[in-house]
């Protein structure tokens, strides 16, 4: 097996940190990493903000959820699908006038060109992971900066189409550290030949036997069995609720409108 494959498989999410910084060499190697990224039409449509300030990460551990150990990370790394840059040039370059000349409207950003620049974005967050795992720094993902959008929005000083799609815990391995690796579903309900696959009830069943061990009786839902639990732990959950606002409030910007 090669460092490459053996940095992928053996990665889990770190959530705890040594004390010390991230040298400015290993976090430029990351960073041009996630810039080498691939990207579609090689429009970049992504920025990246480099958080270091001890009081903005203790801000953003509150806003993320209310998770302490993103404020001892020594570097958070927030990837925006942004399409800010792309108007501000097609607005210097008077691509709206030029519309106008053709009988055309002169549209915004639209909900398609919102996944591409989301695609964008987390596949740069994934090149970071990579090369930053091969470095010895861990990170962990953080899909809750997508929550309280307008929070954020001014914390960041996030202009009109920025989104805050992912963010990144980075930190060096504590000595002697290790992560256990959490088992992942069986290849066979993950991975299809051709065309999708539609799974049986004994398929469901057997693909989530494990996650079903999980399962406490004693609950502050009153569930049953693990499926009930984990509905209400996350589709039901509050912070699934706020995440969906303010994704909704961010589409209302990327929808195409004429300008």
């Amino acid at each position: 097996m090669n460092e490459t494959i053996s940095t992928i498989l053996k990665r889990g999410s770190l959530r705890k940190y040594a004390e010390k910084d991230i040298s400015k060499e290993d976090l430029e190697v990351i960073l041009r990493s996630s810039m080498r990224a691939p990207t579609a039409g090689n429009m970049m449509s992504y920025s990246i903000i480099v958080i270091r300030k001890k009081e903005t990460k203790e801000k953003l551990s509150i806003s993320c959820d209310n998770q302490p150990f993103i404020k001892n990370a020594p570097v958070l790394l927030i990837f925006l699908a942004d399409f800010s840059k792309w108007y501000k040039y097609y607005q210097y370059n008077d691509t709206k006038e030029f519309m106008a000349e053709k009988g055309e409207y002169f549209e915004g950003p639209s909900e398609g060109n919102f996944i591409l620049a989301t695609q964008d974005a987390l596949i740069a967050a994934e090149n970071a992971v990579i090369a930053a795992e091969s470095l010895g720094v861990g990170s962990c993902y953080i899909g809750d900066i997508m929550e309280n959008y307008e929070y954020h929005k001014k914390l960041l000083n996030l202009p009109k189409y920025v989104y805050p799609v992912t963010m990144l815990t980075l930190g060096y391995y504590p000595e002697g550290y290790h992560i256990p690796l959490k088992d992942r579903f069986k290849k066979n309900y993950v991975i299809f030949d051709e065309e999708y696959k539609e799974l049986s009830k004994d398929d469901i069943k057997d693909m989530f036997k494990e996650r079903d061990k999980l399962f406490v009786n004693a609950n502050k839902y009153n569930a049953k069995n693990y499926a009930q639990y984990h509905y209400n732990m996350k589709v039901k959950s509050e912070f699934s609720k706020e995440m969906t606002r303010s994704v909704k409030l961010a589409l209302d910007e990327w929808c195409g409108n004429k300008i």
